[in-house]
């Protein structure tokens, strides 16, 4: 962070313009996601979910650390072989086209996930049309119970996977089909879980499930992808998910509950590029309405939307600075609470409501932290037609 903020001084220093940035920190990125590759159980496998962070820089840094990457889109597949022609990739989400799965062979991706019959039977006649095997996992929308978190993609209806309840058509359509080799299933049942216990207890609810249909189907399985959802705690930065409590869990379940050749996949995104990221963006003004203190800066929810998809308040710290080229006061609240908006015609461009601050000034920069994942990557950039912020990576 010291670094960060030492550079945000510097730029401010150097030039006129409002500061606006995303700020991206190469060695912390480095370390973080290296330490939690290395500390994984030796049947585990981390891959990289691009859709937090698809910039070219990250998936540089992390291409020789992480054992692959998550793609939901042909496009995606093409920006990680445009940095590695091999490293291995997991193709998943709805809606595939034609063109997406043909690609997904072309560009060898290592494991196609299945949503959906029909998907199924596209997917072997192209294969076939083409004289390959194409080796996939059937994603299945579990019945559940699982443990709360901010986003459920399982347990109840939604686009994502194969219903639990037909799941013995699947495996017996996938085992019939000759294009396409059946190497496990996939299980990505929810998004941003903070409880490091909850999630162990996630993953032995998915071994139960597998080795029952092992047994029912007598089947061989390489792969169990247990997909992503762990989290990033924004309300309180120093409560993290416990990564050592997790992993530690997680080496006593495989002891007694692996069955013997299986590999376990996880694809985490967000819990990956967050921390090392930063928005940092200058105050224009600041005004008060109708009783309320409000910062207007630089930039906005078009740049970084997250605060205002998960509705929440993002973290941020002030960055003080002195210049002030103006002959009049400058304008400053003190210990007060304090809304930050954005440069949009909009209401609902704001990215920290009622946040208390000690004081803030017109001119000083706020610094959002964990801004590394789903923000630059999701945003609405030309929304008014406003200037990009730079993209800045420290290494």
């Amino acid at each position: 962070m010291n670094r960060v903020v030492e550079y945000i001084r510097q730029v401010k220093e150097e030039s006129s313009k409002p500061v606006c940035a995303f700020l991206y920190d190469l060695n912390h990125l480095r370390q973080y996601v290296k330490r939690r590759v290395e500390s994984l159980p030796s049947p585990c496998q981390l891959f990289y979910a691009i859709k937090a962070n698809s910039e070219r820089s990250i998936i540089e840094t992390l291409a020789p650390i992480v054992h692959g990457f998550e793609v939901a889109s042909l496009g995606e597949i093409l920006k990680i072989r445009s940095v590695s022609p091999d490293i291995p990739i997991l193709f998943g989400g709805p809606g595939k086209t034609n063109e997406e799965i043909e690609g997904a062979i072309q560009h060898h991706v290592s494991l196609i996930h299945v949503e959906s019959l029909d998907e199924l039977q596209r997917i072997d006649y192209i294969a076939k049309h083409r004289g390959v095997v194409v080796p996939i996992l059937l994603r299945v929308n579990l019945r559940g119970p699982f443990p709360n978190a901010t986003l459920a993609m399982a347990g109840r209806p939604t686009q994502f996977g194969i219903d639990e309840e037909i799941i013995t058509e699947a495996i017996r359509m996938a085992r019939s089909l000759q294009g396409v080799k059946l190497e496990g299933f996939h299980f990505h049942s929810l998004s941003n879980n903070l409880d490091a216990l909850k999630h162990t207890e996630l993953v032995a609810y998915y071994f139960q499930v597998v080795k029952n249909w092992i047994r029912e189907f007598d089947l061989q399985i390489s792969y169990l992808n247990a997909g992503g959802g762990i989290g990033v705690n924004y309300a309180d930065l120093q409560q993290q998910f416990d990564w050592d409590l997790f992993v530690s869990g997680l080496a006593t379940l495989l002891e007694k509950q692996l069955p013997p050749g299986m590999r376990v996949l996880f694809e985490c995104g967000r819990y990956l590029t967050a921390p090392s990221g930063y928005y940092a963006a200058e105050v224009l003004d600041i005004k008060q309405n109708h009783g309320k203190k409000y910062a207007v800066i630089r930039g906005g929810t078009h740049h970084f939307r997250l605060p205002s998809s998960w509705q929440h308040s993002h973290p941020f710290v002030v960055i003080k600075t002195e210049q002030w080229e103006y002959p009049f006061q400058r304008r400053e609240y003190q210990n007060c609470e304090l809304t930050v908006v954005g440069q949009l015609c909009t209401p609902k461009d704001i990215l920290a409501k009622d946040v208390a601050v000690s004081s803030i000034r017109t001119g000083d920069i706020l610094c959002f932290q964990y801004a590394g994942a789903y923000g630059w990557a999701i945003s609405h950039h030309d929304f008014l037609s406003h200037p990009h912020p730079d993209h800045i990576y420290l290494d």
